[in-house]
């Protein structure tokens, strides 16, 4: 079992206290916390992570616009490459930073949001603006609301005992349930097209 190290930054600083502080405070993550590493900027969806509001729907939405961006540049296969590339190297980046934070699931961490969503967003194309704010709200709602299955694939890895987290599985928790609220959103749209 792997002890949990200390966060970059000193366990004894505040948000009022001198000194660098790259966490800052608590599950809060300041931008030198997010460019310190690769792996930060990667979990945190390019600074989309960082808001004090709804870092998870702010991913999303970032989620969203890559999709769209993605979609003029690259072939529908292609696409499919790079959300089944994104997900190992997410659960990597995932684990990295939640190791670094000393959280086994921070906030600020919004890739299973991205990558959760760029299934969905893949799966349910082609579709017009209408269909995909359909999709995006359902999937909010489902990674919000943790209803059901969610809930269970959000409780599967959790890890109560701080000191003896192993952040590989803390990191594949992160993206689990969110995979399952894309899941979820993929069954709901898949049941209403068939009615």
């Amino acid at each position: 079992m792997q002890a949990v190290p200390p966060p970059p930054s000193s366990s004894s600083s505040s948000p009022s206290s001198s000194g660098p502080n790259p966490v800052g405070v608590p599950g809060r993550p300041t931008k030198a916390f997010l460019l310190s590493h690769p792996a930060h900027f990667i979990a945190m969806g390019f600074g989309s992570g960082l808001p004090r509001v709804a870092p998870g729907t702010v991913g999303t939405l970032w989620a969203w616009a890559a999709f769209v961006v993605m979609q003029l540049w690259f072939t529908p296969a292609t696409i499919g490459w790079v959300i089944l590339a994104s997900l190992p190297i997410g659960w990597w980046a995932c684990s990295v930073t939640a190791r670094h934070m000393g959280v086994a699931d921070p906030g600020s961490i919004v890739w299973d949001e991205v990558v959760a969503f760029w299934i969905v967003l893949w799966l349910v194309t082609p579709a017009g603006l209408v269909a995909q704010a359909v999709a995006f709200g359902l999937f909010r709602f489902f990674d919000a609301a943790k209803p059901g299955p969610v809930a269970w694939a959000d409780g599967l890895f959790k890890q109560r005992d701080a000191a003896e987290v192993r952040w590989w599985r803390a990191g594949f928790g992160i993206i689990l349930d969110d995979l399952v609220a894309a899941f979820c959103t993929l069954l709901v749209i898949a049941l209403w097209r068939a009615w």
